[in-house]
């Protein structure tokens, strides 16, 4: 006899481990059955024609980021907060633009440096660059939008980190960045596990190799699944937003399409990788690349789980400077990437 005496699965529950972004994309397919069912054949193959062009790219990034992590080369990055302040300002942008660090394992790393008494400054650069780029985002701007554009957005990761570490150091002794910290900041983290030590052959080891195909294998399924949503609005995008509308709205030149997208970048982003195919549909349809510089910058510092990371670990209103640089750097860089591009 069949045992009906355990319950059901809570609705919470289950609710709890229904993949949105999967159910997102099915609703938004069924919705168009719906309203256009001639445009769904087409639409789902241009999504598919666009992530097949970026599947290098994916495949490139996801043997990075399984590598770092199999490899412990993580412990590079021991000693880049010591030593001189502005030292540790400039490798604290440069680590933040140039890691493989998620957003969730960025708050127990700076709860242990600040512990350590790391200066807010180095800490603030850090911050600021991190959300922005690493291998796999590089990777993937690359392939979706231009190598120039990940480049310009590597050196503006790195140039706002700076900016923003000086701007702290500078003005460290006022009421804003006084006692910055929460009484008992939160530490934990997805992502803690104990870091490896440095061992670059990593394919010698059992552990190690498990640990490259869970990193390889958990990576390919969240760029894939992120990207194939992606690649869904912006396929939509381009059929149904037209041209002149985006191109008069956030198109042009001067500091107003900027300034509007950076303001638009923190409520309109979904993250990193997904915004990559979203702004080069905007791109396609006229945005200003400036604009598109900006909404990136700002929308990637912004982002919630890179605003939780700082939200987490300092009183409002350093949060509330932090916000500020983010935006400010935004701006400048989209200034600075529209007169070039």
């Amino acid at each position: 006899m069949a045992d009906i005496t355990q319950s059901p699965m809570a609705p919470r529950a289950l609710w709890s481990r229904i993949d949105k972004v999967l159910l997102t994309g099915i609703a938004i397919v069924i919705t168009l059955a719906i309203l256009d069912r001639p445009a769904v054949v087409p639409t789902l193959i241009e999504m598919l024609e666009h992530f097949r062009g970026t599947l290098p790219f994916i495949l490139f990034a996801v043997a990075a980021i399984a590598a770092m992590k199999a490899t412990g080369s993580e412990r590079l990055l021991d000693g880049a907060f010591t030593g001189r302040e502005t030292r540790m300002i400039l490798l604290g942008a440069l680590v933040g633009g140039l890691s493989p660090f998620c957003s969730c394992q960025v708050i127990p790393f700076v709860a242990a440096l600040l512990a350590a008494g790391a200066p807010l400054s180095a800490v603030m650069a850090f911050w600021l660059a991190s959300p922005l780029m690493d291998p796999a985002m590089f990777s993937i701007t690359a392939g979706g939008i231009g190598f120039d554009f990940a480049l310009g957005k590597t050196l503006a990761a790195v140039a706002l980190g700076v900016l923003g570490g000086l701007t702290v150091k500078l003005m460290a002794t006022t009421p804003v960045f006084a006692d910055p910290l929460r009484a008992r900041p939160s530490i934990g983290g997805c992502c803690g596990a104990k870091k490896l030590t440095l061992d670059w052959r990593f394919w010698l080891e059992a552990d190690r190799r498990r640990i490259f195909g869970d990193a390889a294998w958990s990576n390919m399924v969240f760029l894939g699944k992120w990207l194939l949503f992606a690649y869904l609005l912006q396929a939509l995008l381009i059929r149904y937003v037209p041209a002149d509308l985006i191109a008069q709205v956030i198109g042009g030149d001067g500091i107003g399409p900027v300034l509007l997208a950076a303001l638009l970048g923190a409520p309109a982003y979904l993250n990193g990788y997904a915004a990559v195919p979203l702004v080069a549909g905007l791109i396609e349809q006229g945005m200003n690349p400036g604009a598109g510089m900006a909404f990136m910058i700002a929308g990637g510092v912004s982002s919630i789980p890179a605003a939780v990371a700082v939200w987490a670990l300092v009183k409002p209103r350093v949060f509330a400077a932090y916000l500020g640089l983010a935006i400010s750097g935004a701006i400048l860089a989209g200034l600075a990437w529209g007169a070039i591009a």
